[in-house]
């Protein structure tokens, strides 16, 4: 072969060479698939994905299902058309999404549920906390406040999202450890359909019908905030207690006015951030661990100000 070939050949291959090490240097797309953005939560947990992602340098694309389990499905379809390189995802309903999950994983696409616990299927991690135990805490931090302020005895209502098979397991976690005190009673469920303005409505309805009502437990932030702003209507602050599961701005407020008696609360964050985080490992072939706990904590007019900055409460 002679000199000027050989030039020839090189000036040819060069730009192959860099093509094929742009396209290694590609970064991967990862994706999260949220219940609803309209929740704070949500948001939060989509903010600590987006953080990881920026952190690890990958992309990372959010899928809105506004409530719909069906949304969910074609979206982690769509995602599998795309190819993306792992899927994350905070099931509505654990079950329907059981196929399109199988199917990601057929086409070698990692999966990892968050927040809401999927049953035991092709996903390579469950990130979140344990609703049960979280439950559990609240139902004893309210039986010791019955016990304190309301001669042992009350009643009580609960507002929460009968679709949602992670909120019916915090409800019943809830109502089962209220059965350490007899006098304690559940009067009434209503369902708040995960959706604030509807949570209102049938927090009103819970207390227009129970009269003598001492708290309501509320399954999840939009329940919380309709179930506050029912009380609030209704002017049964000072003897209607609102107890459930995570802050918002309007929830601090109800700490400070007294209307809320305690939040289990999470760190959405830290899920976005450690769901990731697995879907990468997953991604590069490296090991990750099936239960990746984040943590909870009851919080009360004790320990709200630890709060107030992350949730700009005014």
């Amino acid at each position: 072969m002679n000199k000027t070939l050989r030039i020839a050949i090189l000036c040819c291959a060069l730009p192959f060479g860099l093509v094929a090490r742009a396209q290694a240097a590609e970064p991967p797309t990862y994706a999260l698939i949220l219940i609803n953005q309209q929740a704070v939560f949500f948001n939060q947990m989509r903010s600590g994905a987006e953080e990881e992602a920026k952190k690890l340098g990958a992309k990372l694309v959010v899928f809105n299902a506004n409530d719909a389990s069906s949304a969910q499905v074609n979206a982690i379809d769509d995602y599998i058309q795309q190819k993306v390189n792992g899927i994350a995802i905070d099931a509505i309903d654990v079950n329907a999404v059981r196929g399109a999950l199988r199917n990601a994983s057929t086409a070698g696409i990692p999966v990892v549920g968050v927040d809401a616990v999927l049953p035991p299927g092709p996903q390579k991690a469950q990130v979140g906390v344990d609703n049960v135990v979280g439950a559990k805490q609240m139902a004893t931090h309210f039986l010791d406040y019955v016990q304190k302020n309301l001669h042992g005895s009350a009643q009580v209502g609960v507002v929460g999202a009968l679709s949602s098979v992670i909120q019916n397991t915090r409800q019943k976690g809830f109502v089962d450890a209220l059965a350490a005190n007899p006098k304690v009673k559940i009067v009434g469920v209503v369902d708040g359909q995960n959706t604030q303005d509807v949570a209102l409505s049938a927090a009103e309805n819970l207390l227009t019908a129970n009269p003598d009502l001492d708290a309501i437990y509320a399954t999840g932030e939009p329940a919380m905030l309709g179930a506050i702003a029912a009380v609030q209507a209704q002017g049964r602050a000072g003897k209607v207690k609102v107890i459930g599961w995570d802050l918002a701005p309007e929830v601090i407020r109800g700490i400070e006015r007294g209307v809320v008696l305690g939040v289990v609360q999470q760190d959405p964050s830290a899920m976005g951030r450690a769901a990731i985080d697995v879907l990468s490992s997953a991604h590069q072939g490296k090991p990750v661990q099936a239960v990746v706990a984040t943590p909870l904590t009851i919080v009360t007019k004790a320990n709200v100000n630890a709060y107030r900055s992350q949730f700009a409460a005014k």
